[in-house]
């Protein structure tokens, strides 16, 4: 499918934008200084913030609605000799969450006493699902605890937190996902995007939550917040696996947290680094993404996230190891069961009349592992390119995960069908749902009304947003030292992607490749200022012939630093040609 190339707009003009460089004192070239007016604006002492963050940039954790409470809820267990289970979600954040809030307490509040007295917990995602259950209260009350701390999960959480209450259990919640219309009855909620917030950013993971609870703790107790920064690398885990924007307190956790994965990693990280064969590599949030984040993720998609919390409170260097490499047959299980169901859906698709006709994709298989059906609903997007569901069907319920297209909400889509639904959740571009069975015709017919009904025509089409269009010229080993300073990236502070326009070949652009016919492209281009540059394309050896005849093409592309031999050079990394 073509894809769509769309400049990305600004609102700042030539006579702007000049005004900002010289009050920058040319620390950025023109076309990085639009970037950070786009990203941050034209106040200078914002753009050093972006540039340099420091942890001092944290907002005081009791601007929280409900914090105090937590606090006060929290120490008065521990005080009081109660017990506390840390329950959390079977994802990434919900498993760093846990991970984080139960080491931190362990150390600073139970490290001489009865260890007992705190527990985790991580519902099963096949036999329980998704939040908090009735079997996870259960087992705290099996265990004697009076409090349990929600991460990830419990702010739609109300029958089961009622539940809790009538067996003298309470409840701190915190969450980052839309409330309901109600709250829920717990001692406390933590959750910025509840209707009376008073926190100033409201993006944070589930872990970055746990996180500012635990900051309050450390603010309330006179605990040197430097014991709390060791677990760092947990909450830049957890921000870049759940897909949150990458600004405000986000960026500042996440940029100091893949410092210390790098540099001092905890014990459990440097043990998946170790089996991912990223010991020796420099970290970045494609590596956190693609590495780290699934092999965590695997463990509650195949078998147990508890199993994973395993992993990540594990001091023991090679015991984490052991569990590091058990995890990852879990991720090679997996992908398998990936690679299945998806051909299994393309082939249902591909035999439906209709298909063509729809503007929505929604199929259903029996008993297909629920583990994986949001991986396969985004392949089945990448396929079709249209908001996408994929459900499993196990007995009279079918369960399973929704993934949208470019700046098409997803979350309204699904609300729109509530009245079919016993359970759905997520936001605008990922969600989870459930539903009987009897429903489905219903439901599907339904969903593919609202979503042609409100999907536009640039929605339709992958689209690829161009930072802006650049010569050659400009890519010097001092414009990717500037660029580096804009990491880390990620949503709302996107890898900048530059066009350049009448590109031809001066070398040896070729077709290369393992497999025959050879799938990719090795660029030796040359643009309009006779400048040189080398690059590849996934997926481009079609332009190979077109490229080797002469004929000019406008690319787009990344610019990386490859090393080789140790000598190191830019190059391009192409993300699409058009002739």
């Amino acid at each position: 499918m073509e894809n769509i190339w769309k400049l990305r707009p600004s609102k700042y003009d030539d006579a702007a934008l000049n005004d900002f460089c010289n009050r920058l004192h040319g620390h950025l070239p023109p076309t990085l200084a639009l970037m950070m007016l786009d990203r941050v604006g034209d106040d200078v002492e914002a753009v050093r913030g972006f540039l340099r963050p420091s942890l001092s940039m944290l907002h005081d954790p009791f601007l929280y609605k409900d914090m105090d409470k937590a606090v006060d809820r929290i120490l008065a267990a521990i005080d009081g000799d109660e017990s506390i289970m840390v329950y959390g979600d079977y994802d990434v954040d919900g498993t760093t969450s846990v991970a984080l809030v139960y080491s931190f307490l362990k150390k600073e509040f139970f490290y001489d006493v009865d260890t007992d007295r705190l527990c985790y917990y991580i519902p099963d995602r096949y036999s329980e699902g998704y939040g908090v259950s009735f079997k996870g209260v259960d087992t705290a009350v099996e265990r004697g605890c009076t409090l349990i701390i929600a991460l990830d999960c419990g702010i739609k959480d109300n029958p089961r937190i009622d539940y809790a209450k009538t067996k003298g259990i309470d409840f701190v919640v915190c969450d980052h996902h839309t409330p309901g219309e109600d709250l829920p009855k717990a001692f406390a909620v933590l959750d910025a995007k509840r209707h009376d917030n008073t926190y100033p950013y409201n993006e944070l993971s589930g872990c970055g939550v746990g996180f500012k609870l635990l900051q309050a703790l450390c603010i309330r107790r006179n605990i040197a917040i430097e014991n709390l920064y060791e677990y760092l690398d947990l909450v830049a885990v957890s921000i870049i696996s759940d897909i949150v924007p990458i600004t405000g307190e986000n960026r500042v956790l996440a940029y100091f947290g893949l410092q210390k994965i790098n540099v001092n990693p905890m014990t459990c990280i440097a043990a998946i680094k170790t089996d991912a064969g990223l010991a020796e590599k420099n970290i970045t949030v494609d590596e956190a993404l693609f590495a780290i984040g699934p092999r965590i993720n695997a463990a509650g998609r195949m078998r147990s996230g508890m199993d994973a919390v395993k992993l990540l409170i594990s001091n023991d260097f090679y015991e984490a190891v052991d569990f590091a490499k058990e995890i990852s047959h879990y991720n090679d299980d997996r992908k398998e069961a990936d690679r299945s169901i998806t051909e299994c859906a393309l082939a249902m698709l591909q035999s439906d009349p209709e298909n063509s006709k729809k503007t929505s994709t929604v199929v259903c298989g029996n008993e297909w592992h629920k583990g994986v059906v949001g991986i396969v609903a985004s392949r089945l997007t990448e396929t079709y390119y249209r908001p996408t569901i994929v459900l499993s069907r196990n007995g009279d319920m079918l369960t399973g995960s929704a993934r949208s297209v470019s700046d098409f909400n997803l979350y309204d889509a699904i609300d729109s069908c509530r009245q079919y639904l016993t359970a759905f959740g997520g936001h605008k571009f990922a969600a989870g749902l459930s539903m009987k069975a009897e429903v489905y015709d219903d439901f599907r017919r339904d969903f593919e009304d609202y979503v042609s009904s409100h999907i536009q025509d640039y929605q339709k089409r992958p689209t690829i947003t161009i930072e802006r269009y650049i010569s050659f010229a400009e890519i010097t080993d001092d414009f990717y030292r500037k660029l580096q300073e804009f990491q880390p990236f990620g949503p709302e502070n996107p890898e900048p992607i530059f066009a350049t326009r009448g590109v031809v070949n001066y070398g040896k652009t070729r077709a290369v490749g393992k497999e025959l016919p050879q799938k990719h492209l090795r660029l030796e281009v040359m643009d309009a200022s006779k400048t040189k540059m080398v690059g590849i394309g996934f997926g481009l050896a079609a332009f190979a012939d077109a490229l080797k005849a002469g004929k000019a093409v406008d690319i787009c592309y990344t610019v990386v630093q490859n090393e080789f031999n140790g000598r190191k050079s830019l190059q391009l990394m192409v993300k699409d040609i058009k002739a």
